[in-house]
């Protein structure tokens, strides 16, 4: 055995001079490769950092105004739709004036308002019944310019057509029987309203309620 071979390696790791056992290290490669793989991503996320730096500071939004356009779908529907009348719905079957029988009663001091004040809605088809002053409850105590008083019933339909006529009038119900109604001439009352007008607002009450519907023509993306 040569002097140089260490103690208790004998047979193939002994020394003879012209050759000597190779010592290696366990687990090198691997660290090797794990410290390539370390690097590499420490290299990405400071790229990555870079990269938004720039988007930061060379403004974004121009960027983004590259960006497609929103589907026509959504651009209709983030449009503002008018609601138009809707076919399906009929007009409100509203009593004419003929069908009306209406009774002026006078709340104020003045003489003859009732009178001059029926005489008017006849020429303008109202059907009319007692004419005078006003009953004790209302007399000298309706300070607008009238009351239109009726059933229940005529709440959505004489009522209303009664209500072209004098604009401001209070409307109210009560427990009569007959199907006439009662125009209550108060303190501020001056006069009807002119007929043009009332014509028009009477047409206007006639007309179908608008429904709205989807902008996009109901059809989904």
């Amino acid at each position: 055995m040569s002097m140089l071979t260490p103690p208790g390696m004998g047979g193939k790791y002994r020394i003879t001079g012209d050759k000597y056992p190779r010592m290696r290290r366990t687990g090198g490669r691997r660290r090797l490769v794990l410290a390539v793989i370390a690097s590499a991503a420490a290299v990405g996320l400071i790229g990555w950092g870079t990269l938004q730096l720039i988007h930061v500071f060379s403004g974004g939004d121009k960027a983004s105004a590259a960006a497609p356009a929103a589907p026509e779908c959504d651009r209709k529907r983030d449009k503002p739709h008018k609601p138009g009348p809707d076919p399906k719905v009929k007009p409100r079957p509203l009593p004419k004036p003929g069908q009306i029988t209406v009774n002026v009663f006078n709340a104020t001091p003045r003489g003859g308002l009732a009178k001059n004040t029926a005489d008017e809605l006849k020429k303008r088809g109202f059907a009319i019944g007692e004419v005078g002053n006003a009953p004790e409850r209302f007399d000298k105590k309706v300070k607008g310019t009238g009351i239109l008083l009726g059933t229940k019933a005529a709440a959505d339909t004489a009522l209303p057509v009664l209500g072209t006529q004098l604009v401001g009038a209070e409307h109210k119900t009560d427990s009569r029987k007959g199907g006439e109604v009662d125009l209550i001439l108060g303190t501020q009352f001056k006069d009807l309203a002119k007929k043009e007008d009332a014509d028009k607002a009477l047409a206007e009450l006639t007309k179908p309620k608008p429904t709205p519907t989807p902008s996009n023509g109901g059809k989904t993306c």
